[in-house]
């Protein structure tokens, strides 16, 4: 293997970004608009239980709880106390952990 190969690229001095970016500053929150009409109400059950799911890996990530071994269904029902929503199902809680699997 040549030893050019082997040479890690130097890291960019400037930003590519076509913007500045700002990590300090929050986030705005995004406009909440209503749910497409006509779907079974299936649809709407689980596509609600996934937003729920989201927020609360986003949380468990957040707070240092990386792996999906790491978070037990009391650590996911702590958490949701924390953040201010339900308790999720055990349903949800299995999907908190899938969406942590899928992030490796």
């Amino acid at each position: 293997m040549p030893a050019a190969a082997l040479k890690p690229k130097p890291l960019p001095t400037q930003s590519t970004a076509k913007r500045p970016v700002l990590l300090e500053t929050p986030c705005a929150p995004v406009e909440k608009r209503p749910l497409p009409p006509g779907r079974p109400r299936e649809w709407y059950v689980t596509h609600n239980r996934r937003l729920k799911a989201m927020r609360l890996a986003i949380a468990l990530l957040d707070s240092g709880v990386y792996l999906p071994d790491q978070a037990p269904d009391e650590t996911i029902r702590s958490t949701a106390e924390l953040i201010g929503i339900h308790p999720p199902s055990n349903t949800t809680c299995r999907m908190v952990r899938s969406f942590m699997r899928c992030n490796r």
